[in-house]
């Protein structure tokens, strides 16, 4: 999972003959009422993947009418179109969803997709291409009513396109960010956890609390990107971002309202009294295999494990540690925020040795929030047990559809927008 947050520019007001490439000569100067869609970085794993299994399930879910829609994959990879569908088509169903009507939305979707080999990022020459091979499609598209529309993904790509040029673009005021791997649902649960249920506010303290650990699992490596990953190692990649993000959701005040100005200001403030992190509550490892990756060089000391604790300075943690772990390459797969209170003061049931109350909120594989508590036994003994209230959301909420952040995010920028660009942040 490549690392950092979305940031999604938007130019309200844009004419449709202002190209990406801001070529006065550009031919893309016909409203016709089109959405063209640019996946920049297209042969790579976070867009097979991500980005196109997120614009498959909006297509089939009726967001991207293939009357108006076309997508185009743009990466330095000399491929052909039908290599590039080759290439994602076994990530946009799971085998055991593969029912004929399934299969042939596959084949509809994948119909849209062209691809336009670029050579390399930083050259004129590539996008000059593309925006041509756009051009084409928005004048055959052509329509009584309505304009051109482009949206970009840009993956991969910081390297070439500097974020210092694209604040010349955009104001602060223009910017939308979103941890593009954790998502919307999470921000949205995770407020509603907190600030929506009485019985939490007076627990979620250091009086209550002995430690909140959040977990990022992967049960699997590198997967040949390993040459990408090296440069960043798992801190980079996870942590100083996506649990950095949950951190602050689990351990903000309430924010004035949900304008999200206000949350972002109370998320801010979280990170401020974060002390700096030592030497000795840090562990680091690297799975044994890493170095067989052909793109990582023999001498990489680079981390795929890490356990940071990291302590807030407030009123509220003080004294409360925040364990964050993210590792690749595990025994299973998992991310999670657990968070662990002290033990009854004062136990006459001996219950110490059972465990502790936690309350668990699971983000992935299987969604669902639990909480872990004491109950007597079923019988005529006195004895104790830990068991679970637990809410499962495919069993709670059966049929209905939990979209994932890129989704919402892709969905979010196309309704009423003029021109818009997303750039994955490192």
């Amino acid at each position: 999972m490549a690392s950092g947050e979305w940031h999604v520019e938007k130019r309200p007001g844009l004419k449709s003959n202002d190209s990406f490439m801001d070529n006065a000569d550009s031919e893309s100067s016909v409203d016709c009422g089109s959405l063209s869609i640019i996946v920049l970085g297209a042969s790579g794993d976070l867009a097979k993947k991500k980005t196109f299994p997120a614009l498959f399930n909006l297509y089939r879910q009726g967001f991207l009418p293939p009357s108006e829609v076309h997508i185009f994959g743009f990466a330095r990879t000399n491929m052909t179109d039908d290599d590039l569908k080759d290439h994602i088509h076994g990530f946009l169903i799971p085998t055991k969803n593969a029912t004929p009507e399934m299969a042939e939305n596959v084949s509809n979707f994948l119909r849209l997709i062209k691809y336009v080999s670029g050579g390399s990022y930083d050259s004129e020459e590539g996008f000059q291409l593309l925006d041509q091979t756009i051009s084409k499609y928005e004048c055959e598209q052509s329509r009584q009513y309505g304009r051109s529309r482009r949206c970009f993904i840009w993956l991969y790509l910081l390297q070439y396109i500097h974020l210092s040029h694209i604040g010349t673009l955009f104001d602060e005021s223009q910017i939308y960010r979103i941890d593009h791997y954790l998502g919307k649902e999470l921000v949205q649960n995770m407020l509603v956890m907190r600030f929506a249920n009485r019985f939490f506010l007076p627990l979620w303290n250091r009086d209550n609390i002995d430690n909140i650990q959040i977990v990022f699992r992967e049960d699997f490596g590198t997967d040949g990107r390993g040459g990408y990953f090296d440069q960043y190692g798992i801190i980079r990649d996870i942590i100083q971002n996506h649990l950095l993000q949950v951190l602050c959701l689990v351990a903000m005040e309430k924010p004035v309202s949900l304008t999200p100005e206000y949350i972002r200001d109370e998320k801010v403030k979280v990170l401020q009294a974060v002390n700096p992190v030592k030497d000795e509550e840090v562990v680091l490892g690297q799975y044994d295999g890493y170095k067989d990756d052909p793109t990582v060089p023999k001498t990489s000391n680079t981390p795929t494990f890490a356990t940071v604790v990291l302590r807030i300075h407030n009123e509220r943690w003080e004294g409360v540690p925040f364990i964050l772990k993210a590792g690749k390459a595990l025994n299973s797969r998992k991310a999670e925020i657990r968070v662990q209170f002290k033990d009854v003061p004062g136990d006459i049931f001996k219950c110490k040795k059972q465990g502790r109350n936690e309350f668990v909120m699971r983000l992935q594989p299987s969604e669902a929030i639990y909480m872990k508590l004491m109950v007597k036994q079923p019988g005529l003994e006195m004895s104790t047990v830990q068991s679970e209230l637990d809410l499962s959301y495919k069993q709670r909420y059966q049929g209905v559809v939990i979209p994932e952040a890129y989704e919402r995010l892709i969905l979010d920028t196309i309704r009423g927008i003029n021109n818009i660009s997303f750039v994955e942040m490192s």
